[in-house]
């Protein structure tokens, strides 16, 4: 019995010796595998993505680069109105224009409401274009004064708040490319502008 008490006592350290190991690389594995994921998910798993974590995590910029830009600003909402004929304010009346004006609204809704009003926006629009020469709507600052006028008008007819213009600079002049407002109705665009 004291030889077989000999081998058991052996086998015993060793046993031991192998489940401290054991237990030693697991809690190293868990470990490791617990601070790989904390670091992935604290960098968005950018490197799964293929995107530089360095800079994002420099800027402290936590907007998804690959959202798409509708969700960062909505769609713009164009409401298009018929062409309109009228006669203009020159001597002889022998002069006219045809116009083709489309409105970019802030929302649906607020296309709703302006097609409740239709035939007074459009008998605005005519009386504001029936007031110019020829000469002022083939410049272009002619046109940019319509453009504001029509948002003005359209504004009051539908009862709409006044809206506040935004100047957008062209390249290399301080001539606005398109007139926009922060107010319910942003620009009003010509689809069309022909003056005889």
């Amino acid at each position: 019995m004291s030889a077989n008490a000999a081998a058991e006592g052996a086998a015993k350290p060793k046993s031991n010796l192998i489940k401290i190991v054991l237990i030693v690389v697991a809690v190293l594995v868990l470990v490791g595998g617990a601070a790989g994921g904390t670091w992935f998910f604290m960098k968005g798993g950018s490197h799964a993505k293929g995107k530089d974590t360095h800079a994002e995590a420099t800027t402290g910029d936590e907007e998804d680069d690959e959202a798409p830009s509708s969700a960062k600003k909505p769609a713009p909402i164009y409401m298009a109105l018929e062409n309109m004929v009228v006669n203009l304010a020159d001597p002889g009346g022998d002069r006219f224009a045809q116009i083709g004006v489309t409105l970019e609204l802030s929302d649906e809704k607020l296309g709703e409401q302006i097609k409740q009003r239709l035939p007074a926006v459009r008998s605005s629009i005519l009386m504001l274009v029936s007031q110019r020469t020829a000469e002022e709507l083939l410049r272009r600052d002619g046109k940019d004064k319509l453009a504001q006028d029509i948002v003005m008008e359209v504004s009051r007819v539908a009862g709409l708040r006044t809206p506040r213009p935004i100047r957008t600079e062209g390249e290399g002049d301080k001539r606005p490319l398109t007139q926009r407002y922060t107010g319910p109705i942003r620009a009003v665009l010509f689809a069309s502008f022909i003056v005889q």
